[in-house]
């Protein structure tokens, strides 16, 4: 049977030395070549964890000490283990004690006279998988509580059926003025307009039929002094401490829709601008060259005089047209690029 090679740390916490060496004999069964130290109290343990700060993989703990033992062992010893995964042996056969130990936090009770070398080594190996994906899941809350809470960008959770906030980041807190205790005591209906809340409602009934998980919205709300803004939301369902949530991701508009308002009404302007430039200015001008066409015209003799001031009067009317026009052409586009 080929062994496994990878060199796990493994403290044996044992006083009997009869038991220390079947353990070690099953380990070695398993293992081609484990690192195994052997603590006989619990001091001796509490010295190689906390005094010499001594890595482990695993460890094995018998739970009858000449210095501590049962729960108070357990207890204390849990204390001191860190993250590493603390599997008991034990001759005691007591079903609702080991269940109990299991909900202290050992990760594995193992009866001695149950005990070989297969089934040991296979719960050390489901204990170190199982660890692995624990740090793993712990990994990634705490990634989500960074992008969360250290977002520059006000998020919140929410829950869908209370309305009631769950979770708040600084930056929401910041922004609407309300501490995060506040924010938690209040629900989405204290910040949004009553001429909001139907159209939240609409779409999140619409969203719960359709199956969608995310959308996103414009609405109004409420900071704490009152003063109102305009901010768009982008939301996405989660499972959020077994309750049905809603992540927000807000972004106040309230300056760019302002700015945005500001650049219709110019628009607007320019929009008349051109319109009188283009009828009620080039109106009397257009007279003023049909005038000077009928002048010209006439059959009457005219002085040469006459004639050149006749043709210095179309050229500058002509002149001003291409220039009104000009003028009302540079303010369409100018309306059209804002």
């Amino acid at each position: 049977m080929l062994k496994d090679k990878t060199r796990y740390r493994i403290l044996i916490v044992e006083d009997n030395p009869g038991d220390f060496t079947l353990v070690e004999d099953y380990l070695l069964d398993q293992i081609f070549d484990p690192a195994i130290l052997r603590a006989t109290s619990f001091k001796d343990a509490a010295n190689l964890l906390l005094t010499e700060k001594t890595f482990f993989d695993i460890i094995l703990l018998d739970l009858t000490l000449p210095d501590k033992s049962g729960k108070e062992l357990i207890n204390d010893f849990l204390k001191i283990s860190s993250d590493c995964p603390v599997i008991v042996l034990t001759g005691y056969t007591d079903v609702d004690f080991s269940i109990q130990s299991v909900l202290l936090g050992v990760a594995d009770y193992l009866i001695k006279d149950d005990l070989n070398g297969i089934s040991l080594y296979k719960s050390i190996i489901y204990c170190l998988e199982r660890r692995k994906k624990m740090l793993e899941v712990k990994e990634s809350e705490k990634r989500y509580s960074d992008l969360f809470h250290l977002s520059p960008q006000p998020k919140w959770v929410y829950d869908i059926e209370s309305l009631q906030f769950l979770d708040v980041n600084k930056a929401a807190t910041e922004h609407y003025g309300y501490t995060k205790e506040e924010f938690l005591n209040i629900t989405l209906n204290d910040i949004k307009l009553d001429d909001d809340l139907t159209h939240h409602n609409k779409t999140i009934k619409h969203l719960e039929e359709n199956k969608a998980k995310t959308f996103k919205g414009t609405f109004k709300h409420s900071k704490k002094n009152g003063e109102i803004i305009l901010v768009d939301i982008q939301s996405n369902y989660i499972l959020y401490r077994n309750k049905k949530a809603e992540i927000n991701v807000i972004t106040d508009i309230t300056e760019r829709s302002k700015y945005i308002q500001t650049i219709e009404k110019q628009n607007e302007k320019l929009k008349d601008i051109a319109w009188i430039q283009s009828h009620l200015v080039r109106a009397p001008l257009a007279r003023i060259l049909g005038l000077v066409d009928l002048l010209q015209k006439q059959s009457e003799e005219k002085t040469e005089e006459q004639i050149e001031l006749l043709n210095y009067l179309t050229a500058s009317a002509h002149e001003l047209d291409s220039m009104i026009k000009a003028i009302a052409d540079k303010t369409y586009v100018t309306q059209t690029e804002i």
